[in-house]
């Protein structure tokens, strides 16, 4: 089928009380490991594409490669900008294709965050794109996004609130506790921020820096109102784990399809995994 906004997912998600997982693309194996999962459990998935990502493999082979697979999956896949830094990116990757994008002006003041948050909302969804936005500042490293720890902010509700009331932005990311990248600790996520922000607004929350967040941290967060959940950095350690794996076992191996095979595989168990923790599989 072909790729769909994240609204498609929208009223399933708040009546049933899941989250459906953003994946990050990275290549193809990694295309091809989330497709797979999300085929194999029925479930709905987000196809979460970072400036970095867009860098690396280019504009239009991203969205011919995930358009490929949206319609081999056989389930609603959307297309997600992640951390989306101007309005002219934005604008480039719906001319390209993409079905939803986020906009990231958290690193602006409130109300610039939300002028400018406005402007992408106006223009997406005139075209049928759905939009994230985000409020405070998520710390931790994870392609070209780095935040000190120092540097991360939390969420303030009240602003979330008044947030979502005047850009109407179909998820709202808030900062309450995670990072980007693998803990070194366990998070203290503010589970307080989440019930009141979701409380209050007629949108699902969004958590970044799902990667290593504890499997009950994550069953409260979806409970309290929580809709969707990023996750790259397990995708890629397993990956990574697997390639050294194959090559320990065969130093001199050279045909690339013998380790980044098993790679795949081991991407793709991290989402059938995270799919049945977040509630998304059989929903599709």
């Amino acid at each position: 089928m072909p790729l769909v906004p994240m609204t498609a997912f929208t009223e399933d998600v708040r009546l049933h009380k899941y989250a459906v997982g953003q994946f990050n693309l990275n290549n193809l194996e990694f295309t091809q490991a989330i497709t797979e999962a999300a085929m194999e459990e029925k479930s709905p998935v987000i196809f979460g594409v970072s400036e970095g990502a867009l860098k690396y493999m280019g504009l239009d082979y991203t969205v011919a490669i995930a358009k490929v697979a949206a319609e081999r999956a056989g389930v609603p896949v959307a297309l997600h900008l992640d951390h989306g830094s101007n309005f002219d990116m934005v604008m480039k990757c719906i001319r390209a294709g993409f079905s939803s994008v986020m906009f990231d002006g958290s690193h602006h003041s409130f109300e610039d965050n939300l002028r400018l948050t406005k402007q992408v909302v106006e223009a997406a969804h005139a075209v049928g794109v759905s939009v994230e936005g985000e409020l405070g500042t998520i710390g931790g490293v994870e392609d070209d996004l780095s935040v000190d720890e120092e540097d991360a902010t939390l969420a303030n509700p009240e602003e979330a609130i008044r947030f979502w009331e005047e850009t109407k932005v179909d998820y709202v990311a808030i900062a309450v506790g995670t990072a980007h990248g693998m803990y070194k600790g366990v998070p203290k996520i503010r589970y307080d921020i989440i019930e009141k922000v979701a409380n209050n607004i007629g949108a699902p929350i969004v958590l970044h820096g799902g990667s290593g967040v504890p499997d009950d941290a994550i069953v409260k967060s979806i409970s309290l109102g929580v809709g969707k959940i990023n996750v790259n950095t397990e995708s890629q350690v397993a990956c990574t784990e697997a390639v050294r794996k194959a090559l320990a076992a065969k130093p001199n191996e050279i045909d690339p399809r013998k380790y980044l095979g098993p790679a795949r595989d081991a991407i793709k168990e991290v989402v059938k995994g995270k799919m049945r923790l977040f509630g998304s599989s059989n929903r599709a």
